[in-house]
């Protein structure tokens, strides 16, 4: 599935929104000239696709969200009438400025007409509502459920990166199931920015796990399966002192990383999901565990190392083959760790670092 960057994501929304703008022009005005609904709308409408992604006045929208959901409900529509009012002035007066319309009062170009707002609110709304669930499932398997890409099992090759905490066993002991589940819930919500940078996808959640997931194609290049999960430990590491002040540490996590070919399928009657099977989603879960074993927190498997050009910033460390749980053959394994904290091996930078 081709790759579709932050840019043309934001140039879809745009053209949608000035295209509810020209019929909005059509059904109510006749006008023969459709951009000019175009501009209202996109003056209009982007200001609220920004607040809503927290593009725009992300912590105003981080205290709204705290609230009671009726209240929270109240707030955005009163925050959505103040936008789409600054946004049609802006729209009337620059035309009115450039002389593309001549209104008999200025009145017309500053005040928003009821039957605009309402328009305006239904478009909002819907694209909002389609925008939530696209994240709520995920970019990439919300794309493949509106097609249908997966309704029929197709062999391809991903990568997969398992995140588990350690230690949140003791933590719910000490501290109750309750909280436990709460820093579960930080803990997440910062694997998001890390994961969308690296164009991932957060495939499940399973207990105190999250599971990661890219084509392997695209999750090798750059190294981006292996950047986001020291972009996920670096975020954690600068945030310690919040981290220390709410939960009473700062969490450690383990990580495994591998790749290969999988089956993958959409399954499900009245709860769609698609969901990966094969030995390598095995493969990657018996790695993590290994981590605790060789006292290592990420590890990556020699076969998908090799496919891999490591950033700077990552060393290597070549562990040697280890038996696997469930697996037939015995399993190449190197730990990764931040380069300022262990010396590459020389070995693995002449022979593991694929050639750009």
């Amino acid at each position: 599935m081709r790759e579709i960057s932050p840019v043309q994501n934001w140039l879809l929304i745009v053209l949608v929104m000035a295209g509810s703008g020209v019929l909005y022009n059509v059904l109510f005005f006749q006008d023969s000239r459709p951009f000019i609904g175009a501009i209202f709308a996109v003056c209009m409408g982007m200001p609220i696709i920004a607040f809503e992604r927290k593009v725009l006045f992300r912590g105003l929208y981080r205290r709204i969200e705290a609230l009671p959901t009726f209240t929270f409900f109240l707030a955005e529509l009163f925050i959505y009438e103040i936008l789409m009012s600054v946004g049609f002035a802006t729209a009337g007066l620059s035309l009115w400025g450039l002389g593309v319309i001549v209104p008999s009062s200025w009145v017309d170009v500053v005040v928003m007409p009821f039957n605009a707002f309402l328009y305006a609110l239904a478009v909002c709304s819907l694209m909002i509502f389609v925008l939530r669930v696209r994240e709520l499932l995920g970019r990439e398997v919300f794309t493949s459920m509106l097609v249908s890409r997966y309704r029929k099992p197709i062999s391809e090759e991903r990568v997969f990166l398992f995140i588990d905490l350690v230690d949140s066993t003791s933590f719910a002991e000490k501290h109750g199931d309750l909280r436990a589940q709460q820093m579960l819930s930080s803990l997440f919500a910062a694997f998001a920015e890390p994961v969308r940078k690296y164009k991932g996808t957060i495939d499940d959640y399973v207990g105190d796990a999250a599971i990661i997931t890219w084509p392997l194609e695209r999750g090798v290049k750059f190294a981006r399966c292996v950047n986001c999960i020291f972009d996920i430990i670096n975020a954690i590491e600068a945030d310690a002192e919040n981290w220390l002040r709410t939960y009473g540490q700062v969490p450690r996590l383990r990580a495994a990383l591998h790749g290969g070919s999988i089956i993958t399928a959409e399954i499900g009657i009245d709860h769609h999901k698609i969901t990966y099977f094969g030995d390598t989603i095995n493969t990657t879960a018996r790695l993590e565990s290994l981590c605790k074993t060789l006292n290592r927190s990420v590890l990556i498997s020699t076969d998908l190392a090799q496919r891999i050009k490591f950033p700077e910033t990552v060393s290597a460390e070549d562990l040697g083959y280890h038996a696997v749980k469930g697996r037939g053959q015995s399993l190449g394994v190197i730990s990764l760790v931040k380069a300022d904290n262990r010396l590459a091996s020389p070995k693995l930078h002449a022979g593991v670092n694929a050639p750009t």
